[in-house]
């Protein structure tokens, strides 16, 4: 296991960036996800969804993802603690490694409940038919967000962080293992934006899309969601979450999918496409 801490504090940010008069009802179970679904879907770039998996699989999945934090020897794992953690996180026990911890990556393989969640047969079948075909998840991540030093995630497109080529859909799932509210990080959301298609990211408090784009936009939405909900989105649609400044957990897992078969390409023609350089552009 590979354990590193965030190099990036908790900055402060405008009141407003993640500011919505808006919060997504979410439909009732993925059986719900039917063709209108799929539309909006392609519409709105998300659907958000409560009763994606019940209490049984959340303590598996937490259970197993307490083992793999615990676990020295996991192969492959990448475990990074919150800035905030330093000098904290070396006083208390292992156990306690998850309110201090802000993801970690590379884990879904070794433990059952999260082999078996990633591909969920429902969730299977929305995914074959929004990528036309069968997939393949090619990226996991444990998100914790922890109570009072979770950081902001600032606003980006996820489809930016991958060396796939350009026009490659990407469906990101992510899933609420604790309620996910306004006050304690959950996602927002710029409808539609995705099908605009690329936008130029800047390295500020993280690789990120310029604050002034998204205070300049209208429409953002907050997706609050009960444990066990889930968010289904496209890898263009430009989302975000604040940081936790409350008492209570945050935790979720994602993961992202492609069609199955799709190429790679390199760092270079993905930051040609993503980054700033060259594009007349200013942050």
């Amino acid at each position: 296991m590979s354990i590193t801490f965030d190099h990036i504090p908790i900055e402060e940010y405008a009141n407003n960036l993640y500011q919505s008069e808006v919060c997504v009802t979410p439909i009732n179970g993925l059986a719900a996800f039917d063709q209108a679904m799929i539309e909006q879907y392609h519409e709105l770039g998300f659907v958000s969804v409560a009763n994606a998996i019940n209490q049984q699989e959340i303590d598996s999945v937490l259970g197993a993802m307490l083992d793999i934090v615990l676990d020295e020897n996991a192969k492959g794992v990448q475990l990074q603690f919150e800035n905030e953690a330093r000098g904290k996180v070396e006083e208390v026990g292992r156990d306690r490694y998850l309110d201090y911890v802000r993801k970690f990556m590379w884990f879904s393989h070794l433990h059952p409940a999260t082999q078996t969640l990633m591909y969920h047969p429902e969730l299977v079948k929305i995914l074959e038919n929004l990528l036309g075909g069968e997939v393949e998840m090619f990226q996991d991540m444990a998100l914790l967000k922890p109570p009072g030093i979770g950081r902001e995630k600032p606003w980006h497109q996820d489809h930016a962080y991958f060396n796939l080529p350009e026009g490659t859909p990407v469906v990101g799932v992510w899933i609420a293992l604790d309620d996910a509210t306004p006050d304690n990080g959950c996602m927002h959301f710029l409808p539609g934006r995705h099908k605009q298609g690329p936008v130029p990211h800047w390295d500020r408090r993280d690789w990120q899309i310029c604050d002034s784009e998204i205070l300049s936009a209208s429409g953002q939405v907050a997706t609050p969601l009960p444990a066990g909900g889930c968010l289904i989105f496209d890898g263009l649609t430009p989302h975000g979450t604040p940081t936790n400044r409350s008492n209570t957990r945050r935790r979720a897992i994602q993961w992202h999918y492609v069609r199955k078969g799709t190429p790679r390409t390199t760092t270079e023609e993905r930051m040609a496409i993503f980054g700033n350089e060259g594009k007349e552009v200013s942050c």
